[in-house]
This record gives structure tokens, C-alpha cells and sequence, in this order.
């Protein structure tokens, strides 16, 4: 997101102080996953947000180096990086305690996004000279949106610069009353802007929905690769040599589980946990290797760690343990570079799905190279 930096702790204090007042919508995202929560209380350098996954989700899928937050705030929305710093209680609700961002990221208003998905809205608008007109919604923004007229305008009838009123019924719980600055016409279309800007109590509500609906918009870009992208399309995973799955391991068990897993997004291969096999299976150029831990012993990290060494930089590789410490895998998987370290449970399936859905998106439609050195995550 690009914009303007917030800097000044007095403003920072109040947007989150407005924020935890209005319980705003939050969402938290990673390089690999997204969860939606929100606002609560602020306690010190802490902030208290709704822990809306199970504490085992939010360990694995938020301790992450590249965690942040992104939330509406007025006519713009913010993002800022945080940490999950552990767990806590709000009005006997469980919560996630997130380190208070000290900057925030301002998207321009000027550049709001604008909402085209808005379905059959009906407008209703008054022309300079104060004849009622209806209409349909094109588009909307924050600061605008973009009206079709039932009819056409005569000549001179609509000119940019002049003020009018409009009223957009956009949901049942959002009514649009408003003074508006014509901008542009076209035919039958025009667009306008609020002026002056939306009162806060409307303005709060359209923000949220407006956040919301990108939220939606972006959750789908970042999925179509993995999901629904055809071979022939540019961009696809096909498109690029890297392909499969491979499960350094020597249970079969695991390894038929995560076939009903994964099997759907990339062909998966168990190979035995030795560096010639490893070797010849990353000649074959695999998405991702699942290295699996089944035990955090001396000789076992003495055994894991040349055989990362050969994937470093080269492949990304995840850490998945079994019967081990959740705290302690993290560790290791820090040590070792790896994308990804997780307990793997069976009953948290779609999760663990899409932790690795996350991985390949990140790899390979973020347009980065799985063979190029970059700095890992552990989460």
C-alpha cells in the first residue's frame, strides 16, 4: 500500500483509541495467511484485538516476520507491521495482544478505492436547476462514486464544478444523504464527489464496507493462482519449471494424509530422509519439500541441519513436526531458514492447506524466484 507515512505518537494514539471505540474491523495478514478480527482495548505499548482462531492457529499462523494489520480509518485505510506478542482477556473474551505499531501507512485519498461490484443500487439525485431524477450506482468510493442516469441530460443541463444532491440506498443499514460536486459526464454516466466530506457516523460505516469489499476483491487475486488459473494463462504455477510436492519422511501414514491434503493443489512424493534422494529429488525441481520433524533430539537437528543446508535459498522447504513443541520447532525452523515451521495436526487440515497454499502463492505469483536467496519467515 502506497501513501503517507503517520508518525506522530499523539496521532497514532487517537486513531487507535477511535479505533478500539468503533471495535473497527481489523484484518491480519501474513506473507502466507489472512484472519479477520478486530479492535478492543489498547494497554500500554499492547494492543488487545479479538482472537477469532483457535490459540494454535494464531501461533502458527501469526508469528510471522511480515505480520501486519490493515484497517478503514475515514476516507483512507491504514496498515501498519506489528507483532503478536502473546494472548490475553478483554470482558472474559480471549484475545491477541499485537505490539502498538509506532508508524502507520496512510493510503492517499485521492487514490480511494472504488467498490464496481456494488450490485442494483438505486440513486436518486437533484440536478443543478433542482429537477429529481433516479439512477443506478456504477461505482463508489469514499470520497465519490459514479452515477447512471435514467435519462438522458440536454445540453448544459449537467456542467463539472456545479454542487447537487444525491441519496444512494447502498445497503439497509447504509443511506447515503448527501451534497455532492459534479466532477465529469459522460452521456448518460457522471461522476461526483462528497462535498463536503461524509458526516462520521455514514462516512465510519461506508469506510468499513468499502474495506471490506477490497479485502474480498484482494483475498481472490491472491488465491486465483493456486485455485483457478489455467495452464495457458500468464502468471499461472504451470507456467513455471518448479512443480510438486515432496515429504521428507519415512512415515507413510503421514504421507497418505497429506496426500487427501494437498494432492488437489500439487502431485506429492515421499522420499527417505537421506541426501542422495533429497539431492536427486531437488534435481527434479520441486515447488516445496516438507522436511518432517518427527523429533527435536540432538541427533535428530544433527541430521536435519546439512540437509537444509543443500535447500537453503535454493527451494523454499517447510518444517513439519510431529509430537514436538510448538515453541521449539519455531526456534528451529529460525535457525534453519526455513518458509514455514508447524505442528501438524490432522484435525487443523484446511488450515495447514492453506498455510501451504499461502507458500506457493508467495513464491511463485508474487513473481519470486524459488531458486533466489531471500529472507526467511518462521511461523
Amino acid at each position: 500500500m502506497d501513501g503517507n507515512l503517520i508518525r506522530n505518537p499523539e496521532s497514532i494514539a487517537e486513531i487507535f483509541k477511535r479505533a478500539c471505540e468503533r471495535r473497527e474491523l481489523m484484518i491480519l495478514v501474513t506473507p502466507y495467511l489472512r484472519f479477520e478480527s478486530s479492535f478492543l482495548k489498547v494497554d500500554g505499548n499492547e494492543l488487545h484485538a479479538a482472537a477469532t482462531m483457535g490459540r494454535e492457529d494464531a501461533m502458527y499462523g501469526l508469528r510471522s516476520a511480515g505480520l501486519k494489520m490493515r484497517f478503514p480509518h475515514g476516507v483512507s485505510f491504514l496498515e501498519a507491521p506489528t507483532q503478536l506478542k502473546g494472548f490475553g482477556m478483554n470482558d472474559g473474551r480471549r484475545t491477541l495482544r499485537l505490539a502498538l505499531p509506532e508508524v502507520l501507512n496512510e493510503e492517499d485519498y485521492r487514490g480511494s478505492y472504488r467498490v464496481d461490484h456494488v450490485g442494483r443500487v438505486p440513486v436518486t439525485f437533484s440536478t443543478p436547476k433542482y429537477d429529481l431524477v433516479m439512477g443506478t450506482l456504477v461505482d463508489i468510493s469514499t470520497t465519490g462514486g459514479r452515477i447512471f442516469s435514467t435519462r438522458d441530460f440536454v445540453e448544459g443541463e449537467l456542467q463539472p464544478g456545479e454542487d447537487m444532491a444525491v441519496t444512494i440506498l447502498l445497503t439497509d443499514l447504509i443511506r447515503i444523504n448527501t451534497k455532492v460536486r459534479l466532477r465529469h459526464v459522460h452521456n448518460r454516466t457522471f461522476g461526483v464527489e462528497f462535498r463536503p466530506q461524509l458526516d462520521d457516523p455514514i462516512l465510519h460505516s461506508l469506510s468499513r464496507w468499502v474495506f471490506e469489499k477490497r479485502e474480498e476483491d484482494l483475498e481472490r487475486l491472491t488465491r486465483r493462482g493456486v485455485e483457478t488459473t489455467s495452464p495457458s494463462e500468464p502468471g499461472s504455477m504451470a507456467s513455471h519449471p518448479p512443480t510438486g510436492l515432496v515429504l521428507v519422511s519415512v512415515d507413510a501414514a503421514l504421507e497418505a494424509t497429506l496426500q487427501d491434503l494437498l494432492g488437489g493443489l500439487q502431485p506429492l512424493r515421499r522420499i527417505a530422509p537421506s541426501m542422495s534422494e533429497l539431492k536427486e529429488a531437488f534435481n527434479q525441481k520441486p515447488a516445496l519439500v516438507l522436511y518432517h520433524v518427527p523429533s527435536l533430539s540432538l541427533d535428530e537437528r544433527r541430521r536435519l541441519k546439512p540437509m537444509v543446508e543443500t535447500l537453503q535459498g535454493r527451494v523454499p522447504f517447510l518444517l513439519l513436526g510431529t509430537g514436538v513443541d510448538g515453541g521449539a520447532l519455531l526456534e528451529l525452523g529460525g535457525e534453519v531458514k526455513a518458509a514455514v515451521s508447524i505442528v501438524f495436526n490432522p484435525e487443523r487440515g484446511t488450515f495447514f492447506q492453506r498455510l501451504v497454499q499461502g507458500v506457493l502463492r508467495r513464491t511463485y505469483e508474487g513473481g519470486e524466484s524459488p531458486m533466489a536467496p531471500k529472507e526467511s519467515e518462521s511461523v
